[in-house]
């Protein structure tokens, strides 16, 4: 494209200060304005390590504009250029009345743009930035669902919509209940664009145009970086240890995990034993077959209601007609070196919800199911602490190690320009920053207590949530579309700088199809963390279908969390290396391997830390695998221990128990025969263990 560059002769100094300030600079290069005095303003930008950026025009389009009532008014001309430090630049341009100012700011491979308006009675309520897309060019991150809209789209029979973004708009706001989100995506182009701030955005990656990615954001002034490597993986590590670093949980939180919706407490287990033990039934009966089967556990959370209340939610308490003599039921679990996780909200109902309102810390918020509550305003300080004192931390005190943060992605929160926080932003401005005040406020409360023996998970994220817990996929569906999702959602949030995630095992259905669960293990097991359930309230020894005891289910789970016992360690020195470099522990292929064209392609398979490959079978009744090996590599089968070279595909036998992974040849790690270990789960499932027996060999004291 030949556009001239045109500068009158009083900036002309200024523009080769410009160009001398940034060429002098190791990377990105030159900034150059392309435009002449009556078109858009267009920059380019000089990239070393793929494509040049452009931020341009098209048709009727401008590449740089502010909106204000309702109109988008476009950057044109060449603007004034001041130089005020070696590498911060000033842009002026005289647009009517209004005055835009341009700080950037390089660094290392990095320019950060600052827009803002002089007049500040007079503000834009969002601005919009245009950049050019090459054919082919690959755009991931933003969010965790696959589509944008509903969440159950995410998991649509027949979607075809995967890892890369092109083609799609996409709403940057929480949405539930899968709610990871990040104004960050990487192009293949080797850049990245970083939104800072939490205003709403939208952003339509060459679907309205096919070669323009057109990014607008709300606010009165507009902050955002160009990142520019060599990598893909490169650009993840950075924006992951800048918005982090990733918390890193204890060893014991990397074991397979089990929960079930609701708890009660009933006088016979299911196959119509009495119970005699001091503790919620469903618990205990979940312990002692779990023991008896030989399945490892290491944390048991446990779901809302959990507390007296209508919602089961009041006051922190706990309901001991539901979770009889709780604080010694914990110390049981204890000895058994099970964690007792709980699950939360980011309101308080029953008395604390009188108080909460009273002194002024609760946002205005949606009712819950005609339940009266209060959302806590984590803006303010005082009410962090309250809340923090007579909630999480009260639960610590007795044991709790684990809370799962639930709610704060929407279901709760007002939207509004006209209602503000503690701190004087609107609810709107607030509303994606709220997870992140969330689980901060829950990790403040906390971590004074419990040190470092504690895990947080939420689902809902946003910049900055990752410093202080991990996350779950949200409430995801069943079907085998579901499981697609989470295999696309763990890797998206991979590349937004969330390393430490997880999916309920099994998704979140009314009904369970059994042949997408047994998958569902097998994906879990290789995912950052493994959680179990909720299995539609039910355990795979008493299922609500025939057949009722179901041991084939009971031989996959079994088999796979003794197999993720063996991966503790590995997974756990990876969620180090995620905090202390940013690489994510799992591993979109492409993140590895960018020069190879197939691992953009085979997003199916994954790398999980620096040793594994692992490739998941979704699709109902299928029986073989075609799996991209990435070339460099030698590959070993783990299931037959047969050797691949890489660089190639190649197809294998996947029967539904079975999840194809491979180990590269020269990793330390020792894993158990596969083979043996499934038939010895088969063989051990199929017995029905008597409760009263294993109730026998507890020796229930309650002094």
């Amino acid at each position: 494209m030949n556009i001239n560059i045109r500068l009158n002769p009083l900036l002309y100094s200024f523009a080769l200060l410009l160009f001398i300030g940034l060429t002098a600079c190791s990377n990105p290069g030159r900034l150059t304005i392309l435009n002449n005095e009556e078109s858009f303003t267009s920059f380019e930008i000089e990239n070393s390590y793929g494509h040049n950026i452009l931020i341009t025009a098209a048709d009727t389009l401008g590449a740089v504009g502010f909106i204000r009532d309702g109109k988008v008014n476009w950057l044109k001309g060449i603007p004034e250029i001041k130089k005020s430090s070696e590498n911060k630049f000033e842009y002026v341009w005289k647009t009517g009345s209004d005055t835009v100012i341009l700080v950037t700011k390089v660094s290392e491979k990095e320019i950060q743009f600052d827009f803002s308006l002089t007049d500040k009675n007079n503000k834009a309520s969002a601005w919009v930035i245009n950049t050019k897309a090459e054919p082919g060019e690959y755009f991931t991150g933003i969010f965790e669902r696959v589509v944008d809209g509903p969440q159950e789209k995410s998991w649509a029979k027949g979607i075809k919509e995967s890892m890369d973004l092109r083609g799609q708009r996409i709403d940057v706001k929480l949405k539930p209940t899968v709610s990871a989100y990040a104004p960050f995506y990487i192009s293949s182009g080797n850049y990245a664009l970083f939104v800072k701030g939490t205003w709403p955005g939208v952003i339509d990656f060459c679907k309205e145009y096919e070669d323009m990615v057109q990014i607008s954001f709300e606010g009165p002034q507009f902050s955002f970086s160009l990142m520019m490597d060599e990598s893909p993986a490169e650009l993840v590590k950075r924006h992951a240890l800048e918005t982090g670093p990733s918390f890193v949980p204890p060893k014991w939180a990397f074991g397979p995990w089990r929960w079930r919706d609701e708890h009660f407490n009933n006088d016979k287990y299911y196959d119509g034993t009495k119970v005699n033990s001091p503790y919620n039934s469903q618990i205990t009966e979940e312990i002692l077959l779990m023991a008896a089967y030989d399945i490892p556990c290491t944390a048991y959370w446990i779901d809302r209601p959990w507390g007296p209340g209508v919602r089961g939610f009041d006051d922190y308490e706990i309901d001991y007609h539901r979770l009889p003599n709780f604080e010694k039921m914990v110390k049981w679990l204890d000895s058994k070196n099970i964690k007792t996780m709980l699950w939360i909200g980011p309101f308080v109902m029953g008395k604390m919800a009188d108080t909460a309102a009273a002194r002024g810390y609760e946002l205005e918020s949606n009712i819950w199911r005609n339940a009266r509550q209060a959302l806590i305003d984590f803006t303010n300080e005082e009410a962090c602490k309250w809340w923090g004192e007579n909630g999480p931390a009260k639960l610590a005190k007795i044991g709790v190690k684990g809370f799962k943060l639930d709610r704060a992605d929407g279901e709760k929160l007002l939207d509004s320009l006209n209602l503000f926080t503690s701190i004087g932003t609107s609810y709107r401005e607030n509303y994606n920053d709220y997870p992140r005040q969330y689980v901060k406020a829950t990790f403040d409360a906390v971590q004074p207590i419990l040190g470092d023996d504690f895990i947080l998970f939420p689902r809902a994220q946003y910049t900055g949530s990752a410093r202080y817990g991990g996350m779950w996929a949200g409430d995801t569906g069943n079907p085998p579309e579901g499981l697609r999702s989470v295999i696309i959602g763990a890797q998206r949030c991979a590349v937004m700088g969330y390393p430490i995630w997880t999916s309920d095992a099994g998704g979140y259905p009314k009904n369970i199809n059994r042949e997408t669960t047994k998958r569902w293990l097998g994906f879990a097991c290789f995912s950052p963390l493994m959680e179990v359930g909720p299995t539609n309230n039910r355990v795979f020894w008493d299922m609500n279908y025939e057949p009722s005891f179901d041991h084939e289910l009971l031989a996959v789970w079994r088999f796979y969390t003794k197999l993720r016992m063996f991966l503790v360690d590995y997974i756990y020195d990876h969620a180090k290396i995620a905090n202390e470099t940013g690489m994510p522990v799992i591993r979109p292929l492409f993140l590895e391997y960018p020069e190879q064209k197939e691992s953009w392609e085979d997003w199916t398979t994954y790398k999980f830390g620096g040793d594994i490959l692992v490739s998941i079978v979704w699709e109902e009744g299928k029986t073989k695998k075609k799996i991209y090996l990435p070339e460099g590599e030698v590959w070993i089968d783990q299931w037959d221990k047969k050797e691949y070279k890489g660089g190639q595909y190649i197809e294998v036998e996947a029967p539904d128990y079975k999840t194809p992974f491979f180990i590269r040849k020269g990793a330390k790690l020792q894993l158990p025969d596969l083979n043996e270990l499934y038939k010895e789960s088969v063989e051990r499932t199929k017995i029905k263990f008597d409760l009263t027996e294993l109730e026998s060999k507890e020796n229930w004291q309650l002094k």
